[in-house]
């Protein structure tokens, strides 16, 4: 029986990307089971795999990309007797998923409960897994505080917004002139980064400063982050975007001048946020957070922002989507479409 994933042959632009046909399907090793992929998230981290900058990547190519997924278990490993054949699971992948059928060890699953769109809930797996600890686990934001979310009409930004609300957050957002209603409409206060300043407008806003800034972009975005929090308050920076893009410098040496900034003598912190290297730490909180988030979106505390639905072979197209930042919210690619 054969299969189709989406493969890189080589790192590069968005038509690296190859929709292949395998003769052999992958079988489940110890303590493994494999999954019929249902649906994957396409995502920022997916281009800068894709063009070889992912920061800490060794993989090289062919490989598939896809960061997370969602899918039904139909055949279980050696060893393995957490789930059954049929159940739905979901899990941070980082690379593979853009595929038909994928094998995976059993204890990194989560188990996702009845009644949710997958679609849903793999938007639960990267974007507000990553909102919920760097509010929680990493800013320890609370009721009242307020903060400033930078790209807050893409994925995590719209993951940001809607956690932030449940909170009772008060949030400003940073966006394109497209993305202002969007990020009205979910509770922040838009700021157009193109049409004006970002700091002035925020200390016309807040002239005492802010408790917490989250910020992917890098560069001069984190300088400005990091000058309009008060004392006392944290800048969790979650990437480069900047930098990945050729608008900045190093993202080593990025990294280290963030280091440095704990160093002065103002009370103010920085804290970088990588889901990877938090799930390495403390898997734990990984399964616990995403069951959580599970139980939220049952509820409606949350719905998640779902910009497109594309089939799988359409990778390229929605790698081109989010380079151009040309939706708000999240992407995602249908398998077995």
């Amino acid at each position: 029986m054969s299969y189709n994933r989406v493969i890189i042959d080589t790192f590069g632009s968005p038509e690296v990307l190859k929709f292949v046909n395998e003769d052999v399907m992958p079988e489940p090793g110890r303590g493994e089971v494999r999954i019929k992929v249902t649906v994957v998230s396409a995502c920022f981290t997916d281009t800068m795999v894709r063009k070889g900058i992912y920061f800490g990547m060794k993989k090289k190519p062919p490989f598939s990309p896809g960061y997370d997924m969602v899918g039904v278990i139909d055949k279980t490993g050696p060893e393995a007797s957490l789930f059954k054949i049929g159940d739905r699971v979901a899990d941070l992948t980082v690379t593979g998923s853009y595929t038909e059928y994928i094998c995976l060890p059993e204890s990194s699953l989560t188990p996702i409960p009845d009644g949710i769109d997958d679609g849903e809930a793999v938007s639960m797996v990267l974007s507000y897994v990553t909102a919920y600890q760097m509010l929680n686990r990493a800013a320890h934001v609370r009721k009242g505080q307020s903060i400033l979310v930078h790209g807050a009409g893409g994925a995590v930004g719209t993951a940001l917004l809607q956690l932030a609300s449940v909170m009772d957050i008060k949030v400003y957002g940073t966006g394109s002139s497209s993305k202002q209603e969007l990020i009205h409409n979910l509770g922040a206060i838009p700021i157009d980064y193109k049409t004006e300043s970002i700091f002035d407008r925020m200390m016309e806003l807040e002239p005492q400063g802010i408790d917490a800034a989250f910020d992917a972009i890098g560069g001069e975005s984190f300088k400005t982050s990091f000058r309009l929090l008060k004392r006392g308050g944290i800048l969790v920076p979650y990437g480069f975007y900047k930098n990945s893009t050729g608008q900045g410098g190093n993202v080593a040496f990025e990294f280290l001048r963030l280091k440095l900034w704990n160093l002065l003598p103002n009370t103010k912190k920085v804290q970088f946020y990588s889901i990877g290297d938090v799930r390495k730490r403390h898997p734990e909180w990984f399964k616990e957070d995403l069951s959580a988030l599970f139980t939220m979106l049952m509820e409606g505390y949350v719905s998640p922002v779902i910009a497109k639905r594309l089939p799988l072979r359409e990778a390229k197209t929605a790698h081109e989507m989010i380079e151009n930042a040309s939706v708000g919210g999240r992407i995602l690619l249908q398998v077995g479409l």
